[in-house]
C-alpha cells in the first residue's frame, strides 16, 4: 500500500527544512567526525582515576552512548554529568570532555569551568559560541564541529570524537577501525531506512505507522539504555509527541505495577520494545513475561530488532530506525520535524532573566 511516506513531493512539502536529508548524510558526519579527532594534540601522559562527559540533550547522549558501549571493557568510572557542577570527587585526576553543539548551553559551560576550576584534563568538543572562546583562553584543547545543524543531527560530531581521543591517550585499544565498521552498519541501516526505499521494505517507516495516534514507550536494556532514550528524545523534539522510555530488568520492579491502570488510559500507548538476538536468557525471560502479564494492555506491542556483529554496531543500527521513524511520523501528522519552538523560546526566556555570559565571564576571569 503507498502512503505519503512513499511520496517525496510530499515530504518535502512537510519537511520544510529536510531533516530527512541530514539523517541520510550522518554515516558521512561520524566520519568527518573520526578525523576531526585526529588532527588536535590530546593531553600527555593523561592516566585518569575516572572519566566524565558533560552535555545537555542531544550534546549529552553520545556520552551515555560511549557509557553504555564501554561498560564491561573501561576499567575506570565513566558518569555522564547533566548539571551545573561536576560530583564531588571531580579533581585533576578526572579526565573531563565537554560537549555542548552551540557552544552556549547555559549548564554545560557552567559544568566547565567547574572542571577548570579543578583542574581536570578537559577536552571540549563544540560548534563555536563561549565553550570555543574560553577554551581559546585557557589554552584548553579543543575540537571545532560543523555550524549550522540542528544539535539533534549533530550526535556523531558528539560521539565519534571521544573514542578516537581515548584510544590516543591508550585508555581504550584498537577503535579505528571498529568504529570504521559501526559507520558501516550505521550507513546500510540509514539506506535501508531511506525515504527513497518503499514503505514494505522500510522498517522506519513501518514503525512509525503503527505508531501513529499513540504515546510511544521504549523499553531498552543493558547496552540499549541510551538508545531507548535516544528514541524518546527523538519522539518528542522530531515528532512532537510526549514519550518515555525505561529499561529492564528496572521496570519490574516498578513500572510494570503501572500497567495495572484502567484500560482507558493505558489504550494510548504503544509499547516498543528493543531486542538483540543475543540478548541474555535472563533479559529474555523478563521481556516475554512481561509482554504475556501486562503489556497487553497497551494499543500495541512493536519490537524493534538490532542488526550488526559488535554490540556499537548494533546501537548503531537501532539508533537509525528511530531516528528515521520519529521524522516519517512528524511527516504523517503534517508537521515540520526541525523547529523546536519550546526550548529556543526556554533559553530566551532564560537569557532575559538571568545574565549568563556576565556570570560566567566573571567566573571565568577568576580562573586566570
Amino acid at each position: 500500500m503507498v502512503t505519503i511516506l512513499d511520496q517525496l513531493d510530499n515530504i518535502k512539502r512537510i519537511d520544510k527544512s529536510d531533516m530527512l536529508s541530514h539523517l541520510m548524510k550522518t554515516p558521512g558526519y561520524c566520519r568527518d567526525a573520526m578525523n576531526r579527532a585526529k588532527q588536535i594534540k590530546v593531553p600527555e601522559r593523561v592516566k585518569p582515576q575516572n572519566i566524565i562527559v558533560a552535555g545537555m540533550g542531544g550534546s549529552g547522549i553520545g556520552g551515555e552512548i560511549l557509557k553504555d558501549w564501554l561498560r564491561d571493557e573501561l576499567p575506570i568510572p565513566l558518569e555522564i554529568c547533566k548539571s551545573y557542577s561536576l560530583p564531588a570527587y571531580a579533581s585533576k585526576e578526572t579526565l573531563f570532555f565537554v560537549n555542548s553543539y552551540s557552544g552556549d548551553t547555559e549548564e554545560t559551560l557552567s559544568a566547565f569551568i567547574d572542571g577548570v576550576r579543578r583542574k581536570c584534563s578537559t577536552i571540549t568538543i563544540t560548534s563555536g559560541g563561549h565553550l570555543q572562546s574560553f577554551s581559546e583562553e585557557l589554552q584548553i584543547p579543543y575540537i571545532t564541529i560543523p555550524g549550522q545543524l540542528p544539535p539533534r543531527v549533530a550526535m556523531p560530531y558528539l560521539f565519534f570524537p571521544i573514542p578516537v581521543l581515548m584510544e590516543r591517550m591508550n585508555l581504550i585499544p584498537n577503535v579505528d577501525e571498529y568504529l570504521q565498521e559501526t559507520v558501516r552498519v550505521f550507513e546500510r541501516a540509514c539506506e535501508e531506512n531511506s525515504p527513497e526505499n518503499p514503505t514494505e521494505d522500510n522498517p522506519a517507516k513501518k514503525l512509525a505507522i503503527e505508531l501513529l495516534e499513540t504515546i510511544p514507550i521504549i523499553y531498552g536494556f543493558g547496552e540499549y539504555k541510551s538508545a531507548a532514550h535516544r528514541m524518546k528524545t527523538q519522539f518528542n523534539e522530531n515528532s512532537k509527541i510526549p514519550s518515555k522510555h525505561d529499561v529492564f530488568p528496572e521496570i519490574n520492579h516498578n513500572e510494570t505495577v503501572g500497567w495495572e491502570a484502567p484500560g482507558f488510559l493505558t489504550k494510548n500507548y504503544s509499547i516498543l520494545l528493543i531486542r538483540d538476538p543475543n540478548e541474555p536468557p535472563e533479559i529474555r525471560r523478563r521481556i516475554e513475561t512481561t509482554k504475556s502479564m501486562v503489556l497487553h494492555k497497551a494499543r500495541k506491542v512493536l519490537e524493534i530488532h538490532a542488526k550488526g556483529e559488535e554490540k556499537l554496531e548494533k546501537m548503531f543500527s537501532i539508533l537509525s530506525t528511530g531516528d528515521f521513524a520519529s521524522v516519517y511520523l512528524a511527516i504523517l501528522q503534517g508537521v515540520d520535524p526541525t523547529p523546536v519552538r519550546i526550548i529556543d523560546k526556554v533559553k530566551k526566556d532564560l537569557g532575559k532573566k538571568f545574565n549568563m555570559e556576565k556570570r560566567l565571564r566573571a567566573e571565568l576571569a577568576s580562573l586566570k
